[in-house]
């Protein structure tokens, strides 16, 4: 692909990067692997060495059908790499387990890199990054260098596939989400099996939630946090808000962004122990949530895990492959 200002760094051969690596890629996360956007559906053990073929073998038979792309407005956030004239470009699909800089640009509909961004809940652009089996999740911020267009932040990867969502509004442009695939090499247990979770433990603090997702509805949550059996009244204000919340559909990772109701300030929002979210998902199925809050001036995420059935006596009438699903759940 043409870099189109973006820089010979940014758009470096995946196969230079896979070349030299000789562990077991052993993947076994299901059908999740198969929704990928840019790393294809893979055998459940991919051996690196002599009969095998080279790195560079080995990534084209991970590549799929290539990245998918949409110019739906009504398409789910996190699904596609490009839409209305955006594109997510990441500098390298392939990173070593580790440390790492995920370094990406957003290229607007002239080709070129976008280098202004509206603030949106305090960030100009709010990068997610999660394996595809729902581990390791992060909210990240990465820095701009507005003389290139390129974005970077450094993550905790582990072994497995991983998908990176990119939630930013470009000046003059439309509110996106997009999404591209992550491979790190390596072996990669099977996951355990997952049931639904509406408590979580985290640094010390028992966040629990209350509420049922309904598809296609307004669901109201109420996320309550304590620590040592007491109520946390003194939530300090993180993105604007006293709390952050990312649902991921669970098979395809489709992206929602929800927010909570009120903001810190405004006479009627209290600083904890509860906080009120409304959400409303697309398809019946199971959602991984993940709440981001402060306290004691360090941000804490506690991971839940819900399961949306239709209304009694009613059909979502939802795409389970997620076209014609609403856009966002801000």
């Amino acid at each position: 692909m043409n870099t189109r200002g973006t820089g010979a760094g940014l758009r470096t051969s995946t196969g230079a990067r896979v070349a030299g690596f000789t562990a077991v890629l052993a993947v076994v996360f299901g059908g999740a692997w198969a929704a990928g956007a840019q790393v294809g559906p893979v055998a459940s053990s991919v051996e690196a060495g002599p009969g095998h073929g080279s790195g560079d073998a080995k990534v084209e038979q991970m590549r799929g059908m290539g990245p998918r792309t949409t110019s739906s407005a009504n398409a789910l956030p996190g699904l596609a790499v490009a839409q209305d004239g955006y594109r997510l470009v990441l500098a390298d699909s392939v990173l070593e387990p580790g440390t790492q800089p995920v370094t990406f640009a957003i290229e607007g509909p002239d080709g070129q890199p976008v280098r202004a961004f509206d603030i949106e809940h305090e960030k100009q652009l709010h990068l997610i990054v999660v394996r595809r089996d729902q581990v390791g999740f992060q909210h990240l911020h990465p820095t701009l260098d507005e003389n290139t267009g390129t974005w970077s932040a450094q993550a905790e990867l582990t072994p497995g596939a991983w998908r990176v969502f990119t939630d930013f509004t470009a000046t003059g442009g439309p509110a996106l989400g997009l999404g591209s695939d992550l491979l790190v090499p390596g072996h990669v247990a099977a996951p355990a099996p997952v049931e639904e979770t509406r408590t979580a433990v985290v640094d010390g603090y028992t966040v629990t939630v209350d509420g049922t997702l309904r598809p296609g509805e307004h669901s109201p949550l109420a996320l309550t946090v304590t620590k040592d059996g007491a109520p946390v009244t003194d939530l300090q204000p993180y993105l604007g808000a006293y709390g952050h919340l990312v649902a991921l559909r669970e098979g395809d990772l489709a992206y929602l962004h929800v927010h909570p109701g009120g903001e810190p300030g405004d006479g009627e929002t209290p600083p904890g122990p509860e906080i009120a979210f409304g959400a409303e998902v697309p398809s019946a199925g199971r959602y991984h949530l993940y709440l981001d809050f402060q306290h004691d001036d360090a941000v804490h995420t506690a991971h839940f895990v819900l399961d949306a059935a239709p209304a009694s006596g009613s059909d979502s009438g939802a795409d389970p492959g997620g076209h014609g699903d609403a856009s966002h759940t801000h």
